[in-house]
């Protein structure tokens, strides 16, 4: 929570999940049980929501700012029921709205001019969290900072975003019912 609340500057970047402060209880619910499944741990999912949904209290809270940038296939990946993959992109749909928020949308079709990433969260200009299958690294060198701020610079001109990202999330929002 403190590293979240004292991030005046959230630059996310998500090739495989929409990213966590962005998620519904419903899909975090889905996305946490199978992770749970899959790694055999003990089963804290409930917890682990609230406690992802209490992180995500930024978004609506301070004077925090939010860069976005999903994979188009993100919003195909179903990692929870129709019901809470049509819930979680209404909420996209929603949230991308707010004044501290700018989505954009990598499109399939789009000419890539870098090419797919793992995912991160860089905070500020002080920390970048990459997420493995195992792990969350947590990368605080400087030039490592700046390499992925300079990819995320490269991925946003080939995002869409307004009423272009509004229609790649309605027609995945319809694949779904």
């Amino acid at each position: 929570m403190p590293l979240y609340q004292r991030t005046k500057h959230f630059r996310v970047y998500a090739s495989n999940l929409v990213p966590g402060m962005l998620q519904t209880a419903e899909y975090a619910t889905g996305l946490l049980r199978s992770i749970t499944d899959f790694q055999g741990t003990p089963d804290d999912v409930a917890d682990a929501v609230q406690a992802r949904l209490n992180r995500s209290r930024v978004v609506h809270e301070g004077d925090h700012r939010f860069g976005l940038l999903l994979e188009e296939t993100v919003l195909y990946y179903r990692v929870c029921d129709d019901v809470a993959m049509s819930g979680q992109l209404r909420y996209l749909l929603e949230i991308m709205s707010r004044p501290n928020v700018s989505l954009g949308i990598i499109p399939f079709t789009a000419r890539r001019t870098m090419w797919p990433l793992e995912a991160f969260y860089a905070f500020d200009d002080r920390q970048v969290a990459v997420e493995t299958l195992t792990a969350e690294v947590n990368i605080t060198a400087p030039g490592e900072i700046h390499t992925y701020l300079k990819a995320f610079a490269k991925l946003s001109p080939i995002a869409v975003h307004g009423a272009d990202a509004r229609a790649c999330i309605a027609r995945a929002l319809e694949s779904v019912r």
